[in-house]
């Protein structure tokens, strides 16, 4: 999960290949903090995790997927494209992950993947706070 307005990683969840994206939904939304937009690929987007977002007082912005052998309506179109604008951000902070660890973790054991992939959320969160506190001096 990551912080669109300031794009720091909040939480991560490291699962072998074989779990589904959908379901690790209820592991990564926060119902603790005053946020409550959830903003996700099709993969997530299911009545099961819908049904837990409402329960949970959460705002469901999960893109639609396509209908099986039509395209996609024009309503269901702009509104992917307006929650993509959102998702940008949020998406950077594993593109920049990517160089960090490569496009494959290959490490023994889940453990040690999540040891990785969490030391690279955190290099990634000081590069950019020490941006941001950069920034906030530039302006002062």
């Amino acid at each position: 999960m990551t912080d669109c307005t300031r794009r720091f990683t909040r939480a991560f969840k490291v699962t072998d290949a074989a779990r589904h994206d959908g379901a690790q939904i209820k592991d990564l939304a926060r119902t603790d903090i005053l946020a409550t937009g959830v903003w996700a690929d099709t993969a997530y987007r299911s009545k099961a995790n819908k049904l837990w977002l409402a329960r949970h007082g959460l705002v469901s912005h999960i893109h639609r997927k396509r209908p099986r052998g039509r395209p996609m309506p024009e309503h269901a179109r702009r509104g992917n494209a307006t929650k993509s604008r959102v998702r940008a951000f949020v998406e950077r902070a594993f593109a920049d992950q990517k160089p960090r660890c490569g496009p494959k973790i290959r490490t023994v054991g889940l453990a040690r993947a999540t040891i990785k992939i969490g030391l690279a959320s955190i290099a990634d969160n000081m590069r950019r706070f020490v941006f941001r506190r950069r920034q906030a001096m530039a302006i002062a």
